[in-house]
C-alpha cells in the first residue's frame, strides 16, 4: 500500500513497509496540519505480559529480590487472577500500551514469544537477555551482540555489590545493557563507567520501588543511557510518562532524552536509526506536541512496518477501507482506532 502523510512540519511518502520519496499515486492521503510527523520511538525496557497486573508492591524495599517475595505473599490472589488472563491477550496488552504512547520498537526483557513473529502489532527487538545475577543460576552472555541484564536493582550492599561481581566474570563490557542501575555507587560508578556498558534509565519503577533511582554520578556520566518503562508492575505508565518522570529529575537534557528513545537506543540495540529519510524504515508518529512534553493523549497515530496501528478518531476516519477494519480502544483517558491484523491486504 502506498500512502502519503501531509503533518505540519514534513510530508512523508511510504510503499509497502518502507519511507519513500513522493511522487506518484497513493492509496491513501492522510492530511493532518495539526501534528508534526516523527520517527517512532523505542522503549529500552519492559515486560509486555505483566502490563495488565497494576502496581504491586508495598515498598520502599532494599532491593528488587526482596520486592518478588514479597508480592508473592502479598498480592497472590491478584497474580492468580492475572496469570489467567489468555498469554496473547496479555502480551497485546502491552503492545497498545507502547503503540498508544507512540512507541514502534519495544525490547520485551524475556524470552522471545512466538506470537511476535504472527502478526503483532508491535515491533519487539531480538535482544539477549537474562533476569539478574540473582535470579539466574548462571549467567550466559551472547558471543557477540548486545544483551540486557537487571543490575544493581536495590539500594543495599547486595544490589551495590553485583556490578563487582558482574566485572569478575568478565560480563561487563560494551556489550552490555545493565536495566536500573540504582544501586551503582561508590567506585562502582567508576567501574562501569570504563566498561563501555550502556544504562537503561526507569526512574518511575525505581522511585516506586526503592523511594530513589539511580544516582547523578552514574546518569551524567560517559555512559551511554537508554530509557525503559518497564512494566506496569511497577512503572507509572507508558514510556511518555517515563520521560516525564526523567525530565523531574532535571539530571539529563531533553535533548538527551530525544537519543535515548531514538538514536543511541537503535546503536546499542544493533536496531536501524529512526528517520523519515527514503529507505528507512517505515515506523513513525504524529504528535500534537514536542516529544519531551507530550503524553499519550497527544498521540493522533502511530504507523508500524507501514501499518497504522493507532489513530485518533479524525486521523481514522482517513484510512479508507482500512477504518472499518479496526477496533476501538481506551487506554487511560485515551480512546483510539487501532488495527491488529498482520498485514493490510
Amino acid at each position: 500500500m502506498r500512502m502519503l502523510i501531509n503533518a505540519r512540519n514534513a510530508s512523508v511518502a511510504i510503499n509497502g513497509d518502507r519511507i519513500v520519496a513522493e511522487g506518484g499515486r497513493f492509496d491513501l492521503v492522510i492530511n493532518c496540519p495539526r501534528f508534526d510527523v516523527r520517527p517512532g520511538l523505542i522503549n529500552a525496557h519492559d515486560h509486555l505480559h505483566r502490563n495488565h497486573y497494576g502496581r504491586l508492591g508495598s515498598g520502599p524495599y532494599a532491593n528488587a529480590y526482596c520486592w518478588a517475595e514479597d508480592i508473592q505473599l502479598s498480592f497472590s490472589r491478584r497474580i492468580a487472577r492475572g496469570r489467567r488472563l489468555p498469554r496473547r491477550q496479555a502480551l497485546l496488552r502491552g503492545a497498545w500500551k507502547n503503540l498508544f504512547a507512540g512507541v514502534t520498537t519495544v525490547v520485551h526483557h524475556d524470552p522471545w514469544e512466538p506470537d511476535f513473529d504472527d502478526g503483532f502489532p508491535l515491533r519487539v527487538a531480538r535482544v539477549a537477555a537474562s533476569d539478574s545475577l540473582g535470579m539466574t543460576q548462571s549467567v550466559e552472555a551472547p558471543v557477540c551482540g548486545p544483551f540486557c541484564l537487571h543490575l544493581a536493582e536495590g539500594v543495599d550492599g547486595v544490589a551495590a555489590s553485583e556490578v563487582h561481581s558482574l566485572a569478575r566474570q568478565g560480563l561487563l563490557n560494551q556489550s552490555l545493557i545493565a536495566v536500573h542501575g540504582v544501586g551503582i555507587e561508590g567506585g562502582g560508578i567508576e567501574i562501569f563507567h570504563r566498561s563501555g556498558a550502556a544504562l537503561v534509565w526507569c526512574p518511575s519503577s525505581n522511585h516506586f520501588l526503592f523511594g530513589r533511582t539511580a544516582s547523578k554520578a552514574l546518569l551524567d556520566g560517559p555512559s551511554d543511557l537508554l530509557l525503559g518503562s518497564d512494566s506496569r508492575l511497577t512503572g507509572e505508565g507508558d514510556l511518555l510518562d517515563e520521560i516525564q518522570a526523567a525530565r523531574a529529575c532535571h539530571i539529563v537534557s531533553d535533548e538527551r532524552l530525544e537519543e535515548m528513545v531514538g538514536s543511541t537506543s537503535a546503536r546499542r540495540l544493533g536496531l536501524a536509526e529512526p528517520s523519515l529519510e527514503p529507505g528507512s524504515r517505515a515506523d513513525l508518529i504524529l504528535l500534537a506536541k514536542p516529544m519531551t512534553r507530550a503524553r499519550s493523549s497527544d498521540v493522533a497515530l502511530t504507523v508500524v512496518a507501514g501499518i497504522p496501528r493507532v489513530a485518533l478518531a479524525d486521523v481514522a476516519r482517513q484510512l479508507g477501507p482500512l477504518a472499518d477494519r479496526g477496533t476501538a480502544i481506551r487506554i487511560g483517558r485515551a480512546m483510539r482506532w487501532t488495527y491488529q491484523q498482520g498485514e493490510i491486504d
